[in-house]
């Protein structure tokens, strides 16, 4: 039977193929097509094909909008408190317990305060220096206010990335 066949049937053979899969192509395009105008009644393709691009413009604006926004809020929370640690101690051998702590509070870029209160029998002192890029401005630090402030200093802003 194969030895029968002469180049016109050959011929006629891929001809069949290749009509299947542009009958397949075809069928696909129409698909997208019907996707893309299933909600627009009454407009051809060009008029949505235009409102698409004028929807993808506006969104790009308002992503480029987001963006200038989060730059800003990014700016502002490196002034806000970001950055703390706690270190208890106890500073005099009469007392007992860690009854004394030093309280650093920093900002994105290490500048803020460290408060420190120093708990004996006779009462209870609290002092508060300033602290800029983590180092002491107007007072130098305790031992205790220097470990803070290190440690604070260390640790990763909760809303930086």
């Amino acid at each position: 039977m194969w030895q029968e066949l002469k180049a016109t049937d050959y011929i006629i053979i891929i001809l069949g193929i290749w009509l299947t899969l542009l009958s397949f192509y075809i069928l696909k395009t129409v698909s997208n097509l019907r996707k893309i105008t299933k909600s627009v009644k009454g407009q051809n393709l060009e008029q949505i094909l235009n409102n698409i691009f004028e929807r993808q413009k506006i969104q790009t604006k308002t992503i480029d909008e987001l963006s200038v926004s989060i730059q800003q809020i990014d700016k502002q929370l490196k002034g806000n408190i970001a950055k703390y640690a706690l270190v208890r101690y106890n500073p005099f051998e009469d007392t007992g317990g860690d009854q004394s702590f030093a309280l650093a509070l920093l900002d994105g870029t290490n500048n803020g305060i460290v408060i420190s209160s120093l708990h004996s029998r006779g009462g209870t002192r609290v002092y508060a220096k300033q602290v800029s890029g983590a180092k002491p401005t107007n007072h130098q630090f305790s031992k205790e206010e220097k470990e803070v402030v290190e440690k604070a200093a260390r640790r990763e802003s909760e809303g930086t990335r």
